[in-house]
């Protein structure tokens, strides 16, 4: 079913309109970092802590996800509830006993973003990878924020109420025609 959402994405957007046209712009993944509750709270965790560390983190925010980092702040991959679940709690081991850098997954096999992908881009990466996190990177490469799929679709939502909002608007004539302000 997220794949077929994911397609219908693809014209779903920032509507403008411009004398007599209706122009439609991509959302992008820093619209939906704009929308995301990682905007606001430190998503980075120093690889040397615990997992236990990791975990309260989780549950003190209400994540499921942080990007782990060395001690310059490099980001250095992405610790998440699966590594826990399928790395921590399957085999045995404890929290309190391993560090997140012996179970996260390393910056070589991430899948990240820039902050101008659209969202249909950043769909598409998290559907082909099977992930439901997508670290952002800035110009220079620096980790600058972190989009879930939640957030994703509530971009998608908004958008799609914009553009609807926008051209009912339209075709009651309520602005959009050149003049008739």
């Amino acid at each position: 079913m997220l794949s077929r959402f994911a397609l219908s994405t693809r014209t779903i957007s920032r509507v403008a309109v411009t004398r007599n046209f209706v122009t439609v712009e991509k959302a992008t993944a820093d619209d939906a970092l704009n929308l995301s509750g990682y905007k606001t709270i430190d998503y980075t965790i120093n690889e040397d802590a615990t997992v236990f560390d990791a975990i309260k983190k989780f549950a003190a925010f209400n994540i499921g996800c942080l990007v782990t980092v060395n001690e310059t702040g490099t980001m250095t991959g992405i610790f998440s509830e699966r590594d826990y679940i399928s790395k921590i709690a399957l085999l045995g081991r404890t929290s309190k006993d391993t560090s997140v850098k012996e179970i996260s997954t390393k910056s070589g096999n991430l899948v990240t973003a820039s902050l101008d992908e659209s969202v249909e881009d950043c769909m598409t990466k998290m559907l082909s990878k099977d992930v439901r996190h997508l670290p952002l990177l800035g110009k220079d490469d620096t980790v600058v924020g972190m989009i879930s799929i939640k957030d994703l679709v509530r971009t998608v939502v908004q958008e799609k109420e914009k553009t609807i909002r926008v051209l009912s608007d339209f075709a009651l004539g309520k602005g959009g025609h050149y003049g008739s302000e």
